[in-house]
């Protein structure tokens, strides 16, 4: 199987089943002497667990360093983490073993390798993700060094939308304290009522995530094929569950005139622009604004409503999914999509230290 590795020269390769042993990535590329810590990948993996409002799993994911890091700094050799399975229930998906869930990769990925491991879905899980939050974790801390912050947060949830940056209501610090990782206390109230319906109704929803990156220098990417947003869209929507991403006007420039899509540029001489339709990239490089895109998220397809599944004698019935799933997984899919935005960057960052002499 390919496809499992990511990146040029920031790379990182995961690996693990769901329900197998451990998860767990390797990072290559990470320069020497970037202090790292398991606290430091930790914090990042708990932004991930399931909370009280989605499911009922217990996941602790404490990671271990194997190897890449010495007194606290990373060598520069690769960079290898595990996460040990602790709190899988394989018998859930004993039923589930000659039927192929609706909406899952069950089918495709049976059809593709001939075999599938059917408790949880193994690398198609969502459990993959932690690995890339993990690598994620490192790839922060690197851009931190260089000025670079990565923000993402629900700005939109089963139907709810939430306050954007430019209002009054937004607040960057209440995506840290309600569990839906929107950025307004009414609007998680909101989010916690109708989670709390569907859960009722056995449904599940999607929504959408903002992510918002600042401090990035002029001149990431490398086009024609390696631009900067095709790259992030690719990495972006790598993840399971993510079915579009947007970048800055989005797919609203459509309607819009190119005296309206063009962004202005400020009366202070000082190369700043008034607008930012562009998302911080034109022509595939970093423009030195902003970064800002958004990314649809599907609805959880494991839903305890009765639906028609396809079996594998070709025979089609109908059953309720049973086992611990999420209403939303869109909160979890917030520090997913930070994760895959630090490793893009990373990467661009490395490789555009030998873009020129």
């Amino acid at each position: 199987m390919s496809g499992n590795t990511f990146g040029k020269l920031f790379k990182v390769t995961t690996f693990g089943e769901s329900h197998g042993t451990a998860m767990g990535c390797v990072i290559d590329g990470c320069p020497a002497g970037l202090e790292l810590s398991v606290d430091d990948i930790e914090k990042e993996l708990i932004r991930r667990r399931p909370g009280a409002v989605y499911g009922s799993r217990d996941e602790k994911d404490s990671p271990e360093i194997l190897s890449g890091v010495f007194e606290g700094k990373t060598l520069g050799s690769p960079i290898a983490i595990i996460v040990r399975n602790s709190n899988q229930n394989s018998k859930d998906y004993d039923e589930i073993k000659d039927i192929y869930r609706p909406g899952h990769a069950d089918y495709t990925w049976e059809a593709k390798y001939g075999i599938r491991d059917h408790r949880g879905g193994g690398r198609s899980s969502g459990r993959e993700t932690l690995c890339r939050v993990a690598a994620g974790a490192v790839a922060k801390k690197f851009l931190a060094l260089q000025g670079i912050t990565i923000r993402a947060w629900t700005s939109s949830i089963a139907g709810i939308d939430q306050p954007s940056p430019n209002e009054d209501d937004f607040d960057f610090e209440e995506i840290e304290r309600n569990p839906f990782h929107v950025p307004g206390k009414s609007g998680a109230e909101k989010a916690a009522a109708k989670i709390e319906e569907l859960r009722a109704e056995g449904e599940s929803a999607g929504g959408v995530i903002t992510c918002l990156v600042t401090g990035v220098p002029i001149g990431l990417g490398e086009p024609v094929f390696e631009k900067l947003d095709a790259c992030l869209a690719a990495a972006v929507i790598s993840i399971g569950a993510c079915k579009g991403v947007e970048f800055g006007a989005g797919f609203a420039a459509a309607n819009m005139k190119g005296s309206e899509n063009n962004d202005k540029p400020c009366e202070d001489g000082k190369g700043k622009f008034a607008t930012n339709n562009c998302g911080g990239i034109l022509g595939g490089i970093s423009s030195g604004q902003d970064i800002v895109f958004r990314a649809a998220f599907k609805p959880t397809p494991s839903i305890s409503k009765p639906q028609k599944v396809l079996e594998r004698d070709g025979g089609v019935k109908e059953i309720a999914i049973k086992g611990r799933h999420d209403v939303c997984i869109v909160p979890r899919a917030v520090p997913v999509v930070e994760a895959m935005t630090a490793l893009v960057l990373a990467d661009f960052l490395l490789l555009s230290r030998c873009a020129k002499v």
